[in-house]
């Protein structure tokens, strides 16, 4: 599915809950509720390149939490390359 961009789109949770996109208010609905949910979980966030709203919030939420935020997976401590 990653591979295929257009079913990938079609996966999120707005679209499948009848959104049309991460704007709409169903996707708003449970989207972001989800993300907050799923940050209490997270020992760290890895904010990947390009623009994104929601990403940033994610951001913002986790650093609010005390989450560290790593905008390279090779700042992650422990990581290593394949």
């Amino acid at each position: 599915m990653a591979s295929d961009p257009a079913r990938l789109e079609e996966a999120r949770p707005g679209r499948c809950a009848g959104g049309t996109g991460p704007a709409d208010p169903v996707a708003e609905q449970i989207m972001h509720p989800t993300a907050e949910r799923l940050l209490r979980h997270c020992d760290a966030v890895l904010r990947l390149p390009g623009e994104s709203t929601d990403a940033d919030e994610h951001v913002r939420i986790a650093t609010e939490r005390g989450v560290p935020v790593h905008h390279r997976v090779e700042d992650i401590p422990g990581y290593q390359a394949a």
